[in-house]
C-alpha cells in the first residue's frame, strides 16, 4: 500500500483542516499569509479509519483497502476547500492526506515549513479534552513558528 504516513512539504506554509470552522478560519488566515509572503501553501488533513470518509468502494461486509479511505479524505478535503482556492487563483494552494494523529504528523513536518497555521479547536470534543489538543501540541513542539487562529 502507499498510503502516505508524512507530509511531504517542502518550506512555504502548512496548514491544518479537519472540515471544522475553526480549521476553516485557520485556512482563511493562512492564504492571507501566504498571498502577502508570496509562499506556497499545503493544505493537509490527517486521517484514520475512524476519521476518514466512508470510500465510494464501501459495502457491508467489504472492508475497502486503506488507499480507497485516502482517496476519500482528499476527495473532501479537495470539496472543503474548493471556493478558498477559486477566491484566490494567485495563492499555489496544494492538499495532502496523512494517516495518523494530526499533531503528531504536523509536527513531525515543522522542520521542512516556514509555519504551521491551525485553529484553536476542530472537530476532537472530548477525546481532545483527554489527549491535548492538536493546536496545544503543535506549539509546544514545532520547530517552526506556529500561528493558532482564535474564532
Amino acid at each position: 500500500m502507499t498510503v502516505a504516513k508524512s507530509i511531504e512539504v517542502s518550506g512555504g506554509i502548512l496548514v491544518g483542516h479537519d472540515g471544522s470552522t475553526h480549521s476553516d478560519r485557520a485556512l482563511d488566515k493562512a492564504v492571507e499569509i501566504a498571498q502577502g509572503l508570496g509562499v506556497p501553501l499545503t493544505v493537509v488533513r490527517s486521517w484514520t479509519l475512524t476519521t476518514a470518509p466512508r470510500p465510494d468502494s464501501w459495502e457491508p461486509g467489504y472492508m475497502p483497502p486503506l488507499d480507497d479511505f485516502e482517496a476519500a479524505t482528499l476527495a473532501a478535503l479537495d470539496k472543503d476547500i474548493a471556493t478558498v482556492r477559486q477566491a484566490h487563483p494567485d495563492v499555489n494552494i496544494t492538499t495532502a492526506v496523512v494517516h495518523g494523529s494530526a499533531a503528531a504528523r504536523l509536527i513531525e513536518a515543522s522542520s521542512t515549513v516556514d509555519m504551521i497555521v491551525v485553529g484553536r479547536r476542530g472537530i476532537g470534543g472530548f477525546r481532545g479534552l483527554l489527549l491535548g489538543s492538536v493546536s496545544e501540541q503543535v506549539v509546544r513542539h514545532a520547530e517552526s513558528t506556529v500561528v493558532v487562529v482564535h474564532a
